[in-house]
Formats: C-alpha cells, sequence, structure tokens
C-alpha cells in the first residue's frame, strides 16, 4: 500500500479523501497522525497558490507524496467572495451555521443566486515534481439551510441537477460531482501515467 500525505486537518476533507483513496490502494495520513504541530500560513490569492503553498512546506519537511487542496465556495453576489477566503471567512472560529445565515440574509431579496465551489489539488511526488488539478461544482444559493449530510457551505449550496443541496445528497454520490471529486479524479487521472 503505497502512503500519501494530505496536507490538512480538515476533518471534512481528510474523510472525504479518504473514502476516494483508500479503495485505490494508498494509505492516508493527514496533518493531524504526525507528531510534530505544523501550522502553514495560506498567502496566495488563487485556490492554486494556496493548495502548492500548503503542498510545498509539508514536502520540504517530509519528501514525500504529498497532495493539499485549497477550496471554496464563490458566490456572485459577494463578486467571487468568500473563495479563497471561505475557511476564515467572517472569522476563523465563526460557525458555518453563521456564515451559512450571514449569507441567506445578505441574499434574502438577491435574484442572481449563482455560485461554484472550486477546488485546487496540488500533488508533490516523492522526487519532488508537481501537478495542480482543478475542479468545480456549478450551482446556485439555495433559499433556505437543508440536510445534514457533508460540511460547511453544503446545506446552502443548491445543485440544479439533483435539485436540492450538497448537504442532501450522499457522500457516494456528492463524491462524483462536487469540485474535490471532480479535482481529485484529475488527480488520480495524472498520478497514473
Amino acid at each position: 500500500m503505497k502512503k500519501i500525505l494530505i496536507a490538512t486537518k480538515n476533518k471534512g476533507k481528510i474523510k472525504e479523501f479518504k473514502e476516494m483513496l483508500t479503495p485505490l490502494g494508498y494509505e492516508v495520513q493527514s496533518l493531524l497522525d504526525l507528531k510534530e504541530e505544523i501550522e502553514i500560513e495560506e498567502t496566495g490569492t488563487t485556490f492554486e497558490e494556496n493548495a502548492y503553498i500548503k503542498a510545498k512546506a509539508i514536502y520540504d519537511l517530509y519528501h514525500c507524496d504529498v497532495i493539499s487542496d485549497d477550496s471554496g465556495l464563490c458566490i456572485d453576489f459577494f463578486e467571487g467572495g468568500p473563495g479563497v477566503y471561505s475557511a476564515r471567512w467572517l472569522g476563523v472560529d465563526t460557525s458555518y451555521d453563521y456564515k451559512n445565515n450571514y449569507i441567506l440574509d445578505k441574499m434574502k431579496d438577491s435574484k442572481d443566486r449563482k455560485a461554484q465551489y472550486v477546488c485546487c489539488i496540488a500533488h508533490i511526488n516523492e522526487e519532488g515534481s508537481h501537478e495542480i488539478y482543478r475542479g468545480e461544482c456549478i450551482g446556485e444559493i439555495a433559499l433556505k439551510p437543508e440536510g445534514s449530510n457533508g460540511f460547511g457551505y453544503d446545506p446552502i449550496f443548491y445543485y440544479p441537477p439533483y435539485q436540492t443541496t450538497l448537504a442532501n445528497v450522499s457522500e457516494e454520490d456528492k463524491n462524483t460531482i462536487s469540485h474535490r471529486g471532480i479535482a481529485l479524479e484529475k488527480l488520480l487521472e495524472g498520478m497514473s501515467k
């Protein structure tokens, strides 16, 4: 079994990556599995830059197969925000319930509800060469939160082909259509070459 280190402490992301990578023969570890405390400052202005910054920081320490993603919700009403600041938006310790209700409140009279989830995954292999893969999931902001699956902004992200929010979609289905699932599919294609 091949080891791969995911440069994140986000339990939701770790769970999604494990669900997608373990059946393919990878032993998935994350920053939560390491003995030392590692903080990586995301100083990039794009998803691509932040994904690479995180992967490179871990690669420089361990020189192993590393993947890192940066992802977020881009809402037209907020001129593409919260974007790369999705996790830190309105404060790092602010709950997603609060963030979701804030968005719904600000957009209550808006007809333009277009939004997209974006995920960029950086992969640095053991030799140090890297690639970046981008996935997007196009949808809109729902009128109210719905569902209990997923995490983050999923309860307010309405996915038109399924006629519900991502928080109402099974993990299995979500992994095939989500921004992270699409980026990961591209990553796996790239890794198999």
